[in-house]
């Protein structure tokens, strides 16, 4: 049983996020599934006070960023934000195996669907905001084609197991569930990829990031493309 100081120092976490932001779901995931208390805090970078607090803090201005005020420390990024909730605020699913060589693997898969699904997802995603004499159809294509490999990739990885990188929900799903999401959107692949198709399902249907889905609801009609995405009811 959590004590009522380990509560408090809980609660001087703080989320710089937007709940639209896939990066920012991987993180919520996270926390969800630990069941870390924590302080949202809305970023608007659209608004000039939000995003010069947000710049003060953090001055790439990308979000996620975690705040721990009980150790004084900023931190930013998907995955160091995870690992660094794993080290010093563990709980409820471990999401970094203790084993050496399960955790390359999950190291492995985390970085493959960040690098091969989520970040040409979000150059596909990004070329909508541009004016359209700024669009850059030829990097379009080449991350189209990125998603294509990685989505073959995946589908023959999810033949034989569960979750990402095995039998044990971990960090490479945190990673992967938001990647697909909105690749499904922009790329759809569920009639074409069976395997990868039943894990996404297995994804929206996992309580973390249910919750995930259901709190960014609101704002899907802020998603920059003419497809918008759908919440799943399990």
């Amino acid at each position: 049983m959590r004590t009522e100081a380990e509560g408090l120092l809980r609660m001087s976490l703080k989320l710089y996020y937007h709940p639209l932001s896939s990066f920012c779901h991987k993180v919520l995931i996270a926390l969800y599934e630990a069941g870390i208390a924590f302080e949202p805090i809305f970023v608007d970078l659209g608004d000039e006070k939000s995003s010069a607090s947000f710049r003060a803090l953090w001055p790439i201005a990308k979000f996620p960023v975690l705040r721990d005020e009980a150790r004084n420390c900023t931190v930013p990024e998907s995955t160091v934000i995870i690992t660094y909730l794993g080290t010093h605020y563990a709980g409820g699913t471990r999401l970094l195996p203790a084993d050496v060589d399960q955790a390359w693997q999950v190291q492995m898969w985390d970085r493959f669907y960040d690098h091969y699904v989520h970040h040409p997802m979000q150059k596909v995603v990004g070329d909508n905001l541009r004016p359209a004499d700024k669009r850059d159809p030829f990097g379009v294509a080449q991350a189209k084609t990125q998603i294509d490999k990685a989505f073959d990739v995946a589908e023959a990885a999810m033949q034989s197991r569960t979750w990402a990188a095995g039998e044990d929900f971990s960090l490479a799903d945190c990673a992967a569930a938001p990647a697909l999401f909105y690749a499904n959107t922009v790329m759809p692949f569920t009639r074409t990829h069976k395997n990868l198709a039943a894990y996404l399902a297995r994804l929206t249907a996992r309580a973390s990031y249910a919750r995930v889905l259901k709190e960014a609801q609101p704002y899907f009609e802020l998603f920059p493309m003419e497809k918008k995405p759908q919440l799943v009811e399990p």
